[in-house]
Protein backbone atom coordinates (compact mmCIF):
# COMPACT_ATOMS: atom_id res chain seq x y z
CA UNK A 1 0.00 0.00 0.00
CA UNK A 2 1.43 3.67 -0.39
CA UNK A 3 2.01 5.94 2.70
CA UNK A 4 -1.38 7.67 1.44
CA UNK A 5 -3.47 4.18 1.81
CA UNK A 6 -2.51 3.92 5.49
CA UNK A 7 -3.02 7.76 6.25
CA UNK A 8 -6.65 7.05 5.13
CA UNK A 9 -7.12 4.23 6.78
CA UNK A 10 -5.91 5.58 10.21
CA UNK A 11 -8.09 8.61 9.53
CA UNK A 12 -10.83 6.41 9.11
CA UNK A 13 -10.23 4.48 12.47
CA UNK A 14 -10.00 7.76 14.41
CA UNK A 15 -13.29 8.50 13.14
CA UNK A 16 -14.85 5.76 14.11
CA UNK A 17 -13.51 5.81 17.75
CA UNK A 18 -13.77 9.48 18.10
CA UNK A 19 -17.97 8.97 16.88
CA UNK A 20 -18.14 5.13 18.75
CA UNK A 21 -18.97 4.06 15.71
CA UNK A 22 -18.33 0.48 13.42
CA UNK A 23 -17.19 0.44 10.10
CA UNK A 24 -16.11 -2.59 7.77
CA UNK A 25 -12.65 -4.05 8.43
CA UNK A 26 -10.02 -2.91 6.38
CA UNK A 27 -9.36 -6.23 4.95
CA UNK A 28 -12.77 -6.53 3.25
CA UNK A 29 -12.02 -4.03 1.26
CA UNK A 30 -8.14 -3.88 1.29
CA UNK A 31 -7.14 -8.08 1.34
CA UNK A 32 -3.60 -6.95 1.16
CA UNK A 33 -3.21 -4.55 4.30
CA UNK A 34 -0.37 -6.82 6.41
CA UNK A 35 0.16 -7.01 10.04
CA UNK A 36 3.83 -4.62 9.38
CA UNK A 37 1.16 -1.73 7.56
CA UNK A 38 -0.66 -1.97 10.32
CA UNK A 39 1.51 -1.05 12.71
CA UNK A 40 2.46 1.94 10.33
CA UNK A 41 -1.29 2.66 10.78
CA UNK A 42 -1.02 2.52 14.05
CA UNK A 43 1.88 4.62 14.39
CA UNK A 44 0.07 7.32 12.50
CA UNK A 45 -2.53 7.19 15.04
CA UNK A 46 -0.55 7.41 17.84
CA UNK A 47 1.58 10.53 16.78
CA UNK A 48 -2.08 12.01 15.96
CA UNK A 49 -2.87 11.45 18.96
CA UNK A 50 0.10 12.62 21.19
CA UNK A 51 -0.67 15.71 18.87
CA UNK A 52 -4.04 16.16 20.49
CA UNK A 53 -2.31 15.53 23.89
CA UNK A 54 -2.71 11.91 24.77
CA UNK A 55 -0.07 10.88 26.73
CA UNK A 56 0.91 6.99 26.80
CA UNK A 57 1.35 5.17 30.29
CA UNK A 58 1.86 1.67 28.99
CA UNK A 59 0.98 -1.36 27.07
CA UNK A 60 -1.64 -3.62 26.36
CA UNK A 61 -0.97 -6.95 24.53
CA UNK A 62 -3.98 -8.95 22.71
CA UNK A 63 -4.35 -12.27 21.54
CA UNK A 64 -2.20 -13.95 24.01
CA UNK A 65 -4.45 -16.47 24.52
CA UNK A 66 -3.93 -18.99 22.32
CA UNK A 67 -7.10 -20.74 23.41
CA UNK A 68 -9.21 -18.53 21.76
CA UNK A 69 -7.30 -17.82 18.33
CA UNK A 70 -9.55 -20.10 16.29
CA UNK A 71 -12.51 -18.35 17.59
CA UNK A 72 -11.12 -14.94 16.63
CA UNK A 73 -9.69 -16.02 13.10
CA UNK A 74 -6.48 -14.65 14.78
CA UNK A 75 -3.27 -16.81 15.10
CA UNK A 76 -0.51 -14.10 16.61
CA UNK A 77 -0.83 -11.72 19.60
CA UNK A 78 -0.85 -7.82 19.11
CA UNK A 79 0.27 -4.87 21.20
CA UNK A 80 -1.24 -1.28 22.03
CA UNK A 81 -0.85 1.62 23.72
CA UNK A 82 -2.60 2.34 27.17
CA UNK A 83 -3.20 6.09 27.03
CA UNK A 84 -3.30 8.15 31.11
CA UNK A 85 -7.01 8.51 30.28
CA UNK A 86 -7.51 4.93 29.40
CA UNK A 87 -6.57 3.44 32.74
CA UNK A 88 -8.57 3.52 35.54
CA UNK A 89 -7.24 2.35 39.03
CA UNK A 90 -9.88 0.36 41.46
CA UNK A 91 -10.77 1.90 44.68
CA UNK A 92 -10.20 -1.17 47.39
CA UNK A 93 -10.85 -3.71 44.54
CA UNK A 94 -14.15 -1.68 42.91
CA UNK A 95 -14.61 0.25 39.90
CA UNK A 96 -17.05 1.91 38.29
CA UNK A 97 -17.09 2.31 34.15
CA UNK A 98 -19.35 4.16 31.82
CA UNK A 99 -20.01 1.99 28.70
CA UNK A 100 -21.00 4.23 26.49
CA UNK A 101 -17.79 5.54 24.78
CA UNK A 102 -17.17 1.86 23.86
CA UNK A 103 -18.11 0.28 20.42
CA UNK A 104 -19.28 -3.91 21.49
CA UNK A 105 -17.25 -3.95 24.74
CA UNK A 106 -15.87 -7.07 26.09
CA UNK A 107 -14.01 -7.90 29.36
CA UNK A 108 -11.10 -9.54 29.90
CA UNK A 109 -9.53 -10.64 32.89
CA UNK A 110 -5.91 -10.23 33.14
CA UNK A 111 -2.62 -9.81 34.54
CA UNK A 112 -1.06 -6.43 35.06
CA UNK A 113 2.88 -5.95 35.52
CA UNK A 114 4.88 -2.39 36.51
CA UNK A 115 8.14 -1.92 35.00
CA UNK A 116 11.14 -0.49 37.07
CA UNK A 117 13.67 -1.50 34.50
CA UNK A 118 13.33 -2.72 30.44
CA UNK A 119 12.98 -6.79 30.61
CA UNK A 120 15.69 -8.63 29.40
CA UNK A 121 14.71 -10.74 26.59
CA UNK A 122 15.04 -13.90 28.35
CA UNK A 123 13.07 -17.00 28.30
CA UNK A 124 13.96 -17.43 32.23
CA UNK A 125 10.77 -16.35 34.33
CA UNK A 126 12.58 -15.66 37.35
CA UNK A 127 15.12 -13.25 35.25
CA UNK A 128 12.02 -11.57 33.48
CA UNK A 129 10.45 -10.52 36.61
CA UNK A 130 13.29 -9.22 38.27
CA UNK A 131 12.67 -6.31 35.92
CA UNK A 132 8.64 -5.88 37.41
CA UNK A 133 8.16 -3.87 40.17
CA UNK A 134 4.61 -5.24 41.33
CA UNK A 135 1.83 -7.77 39.59
CA UNK A 136 -1.69 -6.46 39.91
CA UNK A 137 -5.20 -7.81 38.35
CA UNK A 138 -6.44 -6.35 35.77
CA UNK A 139 -9.55 -5.80 33.64
CA UNK A 140 -9.39 -4.80 30.12
CA UNK A 141 -12.29 -3.37 28.03
CA UNK A 142 -11.53 -4.37 24.30
CA UNK A 143 -13.80 -2.86 22.03
CA UNK A 144 -14.47 -3.89 18.16
CA UNK A 145 -15.32 -1.19 15.61
CA UNK A 146 -15.60 -4.36 12.93
CA UNK A 147 -19.27 -5.61 13.13
CA UNK A 148 -19.69 -8.52 14.83
CA UNK A 149 -16.05 -8.42 15.90
CA UNK A 150 -15.31 -10.64 12.67
CA UNK A 151 -11.57 -9.17 11.77
CA UNK A 152 -8.15 -10.34 10.66
CA UNK A 153 -5.07 -9.21 12.95
CA UNK A 154 -3.98 -6.45 10.65
CA UNK A 155 -7.58 -4.99 11.13
CA UNK A 156 -7.06 -5.59 14.94
CA UNK A 157 -3.52 -3.90 14.84
CA UNK A 158 -4.64 -1.35 13.37
CA UNK A 159 -7.70 -0.46 15.17
CA UNK A 160 -5.74 0.52 18.29
CA UNK A 161 -5.14 -3.09 19.47
CA UNK A 162 -9.00 -2.89 20.15
CA UNK A 163 -8.21 -1.49 23.46
CA UNK A 164 -10.60 1.00 25.20
CA UNK A 165 -9.58 0.49 28.75
CA UNK A 166 -8.05 -0.56 31.82
CA UNK A 167 -9.12 -0.97 35.06
CA UNK A 168 -6.07 -2.12 37.16
CA UNK A 169 -6.51 -3.07 40.86
CA UNK A 170 -4.79 -3.43 44.23
CA UNK A 171 -0.45 -4.47 43.46
CA UNK A 172 1.47 -6.92 45.15
CA UNK A 173 5.36 -6.25 45.20
CA UNK A 174 7.54 -8.65 43.22
CA UNK A 175 10.26 -8.77 45.46
CA UNK A 176 13.58 -11.06 45.84
CA UNK A 177 11.35 -12.71 48.59
CA UNK A 178 8.44 -13.68 46.67
CA UNK A 179 9.66 -13.60 43.07
CA UNK A 180 10.20 -17.20 42.61
CA UNK A 181 6.72 -17.84 43.96
CA UNK A 182 5.28 -15.79 41.67
CA UNK A 183 7.27 -16.84 38.85
CA UNK A 184 5.92 -20.72 39.83
CA UNK A 185 2.32 -19.94 39.92
CA UNK A 186 1.67 -17.30 36.89
CA UNK A 187 1.71 -20.50 34.62
CA UNK A 188 -0.34 -22.37 36.73
CA UNK A 189 -3.11 -20.11 38.82
CA UNK A 190 -6.94 -20.32 37.47
CA UNK A 191 -8.58 -17.29 37.02
CA UNK A 192 -12.52 -17.32 37.08
CA UNK A 193 -14.45 -14.52 35.67
CA UNK A 194 -18.29 -13.69 37.24
CA UNK A 195 -21.28 -11.71 35.75
CA UNK A 196 -23.64 -10.82 39.07
CA UNK A 197 -22.22 -12.96 41.22
CA UNK A 198 -22.75 -16.21 38.35
CA UNK A 199 -19.37 -17.79 36.91
CA UNK A 200 -19.33 -17.48 33.29
CA UNK A 201 -15.96 -18.52 32.62
CA UNK A 202 -12.57 -19.52 33.71
CA UNK A 203 -8.92 -20.14 32.55
CA UNK A 204 -4.85 -20.97 33.30
CA UNK A 205 -2.20 -19.03 33.40
CA UNK A 206 -0.53 -20.67 31.09
CA UNK A 207 -3.34 -19.94 28.40
CA UNK A 208 -1.32 -16.44 28.07
CA UNK A 209 1.67 -17.88 26.08
CA UNK A 210 2.63 -19.84 28.54
CA UNK A 211 3.07 -17.69 31.75
CA UNK A 212 2.06 -14.17 31.42
CA UNK A 213 5.88 -13.62 32.04
CA UNK A 214 6.49 -14.77 28.35
CA UNK A 215 3.94 -11.90 27.33
CA UNK A 216 6.31 -9.76 28.43
CA UNK A 217 9.28 -11.25 26.34
CA UNK A 218 7.26 -11.71 23.41
CA UNK A 219 6.46 -7.67 23.22
CA UNK A 220 10.29 -7.25 23.96
CA UNK A 221 10.86 -8.98 21.02
CA UNK A 222 8.11 -7.61 18.88
CA UNK A 223 9.37 -3.86 19.44
CA UNK A 224 12.87 -4.71 18.35
CA UNK A 225 11.57 -5.16 15.07
CA UNK A 226 9.43 -2.16 15.07
CA UNK A 227 11.61 0.97 15.09
CA UNK A 228 8.69 3.18 15.17
CA UNK A 229 7.92 2.99 18.70
CA UNK A 230 9.57 3.11 21.62
CA UNK A 231 10.92 -0.19 23.75
CA UNK A 232 9.54 -1.09 27.15
CA UNK A 233 10.43 1.32 29.58
CA UNK A 234 10.64 1.71 33.50
CA UNK A 235 7.93 3.19 35.06
CA UNK A 236 5.22 1.40 32.02
CA UNK A 237 2.33 -0.44 33.02
CA UNK A 238 1.66 -3.81 30.49
CA UNK A 239 -1.78 -5.77 30.32
CA UNK A 240 -0.67 -9.26 29.37
CA UNK A 241 -3.55 -10.50 27.75
CA UNK A 242 -7.19 -12.66 28.85
CA UNK A 243 -6.77 -15.51 30.74
CA UNK A 244 -10.20 -16.35 29.42
CA UNK A 245 -12.58 -15.45 26.50
CA UNK A 246 -13.36 -12.33 26.00
CA UNK A 247 -17.26 -11.60 27.45
CA UNK A 248 -19.62 -9.14 25.70
CA UNK A 249 -20.51 -6.71 28.30
CA UNK A 250 -23.61 -4.26 28.92
CA UNK A 251 -24.54 -1.54 31.19
CA UNK A 252 -26.23 -2.50 34.80
CA UNK A 253 -23.91 -5.56 35.24
CA UNK A 254 -21.11 -6.41 37.60
CA UNK A 255 -18.15 -8.51 37.03
CA UNK A 256 -15.66 -9.91 39.41
CA UNK A 257 -12.67 -11.48 38.90
CA UNK A 258 -10.85 -13.96 41.32
CA UNK A 259 -7.01 -15.21 40.55
CA UNK A 260 -7.15 -18.52 42.61
CA UNK A 261 -3.27 -19.20 43.99
CA UNK A 262 -1.41 -16.17 41.78
CA UNK A 263 -2.23 -14.42 45.50
CA UNK A 264 -3.63 -10.74 44.19
CA UNK A 265 -6.93 -10.08 45.18
CA UNK A 266 -9.84 -10.01 42.33
CA UNK A 267 -11.61 -6.91 40.88
CA UNK A 268 -15.18 -6.30 40.70
CA UNK A 269 -16.15 -3.73 37.79
CA UNK A 270 -19.76 -2.36 37.80
CA UNK A 271 -20.95 -1.24 34.37
CA UNK A 272 -23.29 2.23 33.98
Amino acid sequence: MTAADLVSIAERLIAAYDSASMLAAITSSRPDLSVDEAYVVLAEIEARRRAQGWQAVGRKIGFTNRTIWPRYGVFQPMWAHVWSHTLHRADRGRATIALKPFVQPRIEPEVVFRLKAPPPLSEDPLHILESVEWIAPGFEIVQSHFPDWKFKAADCTAAFGLHGALVVGEPLPVTPDNRAQIAERLPEFEATLSRNGILVDQGKGANVLDSPAFALLHLGRVLANLPQFPPLAAGEIVTTGTVTDAWPIEAGETWSSNYGSLGIEGLSVTFA
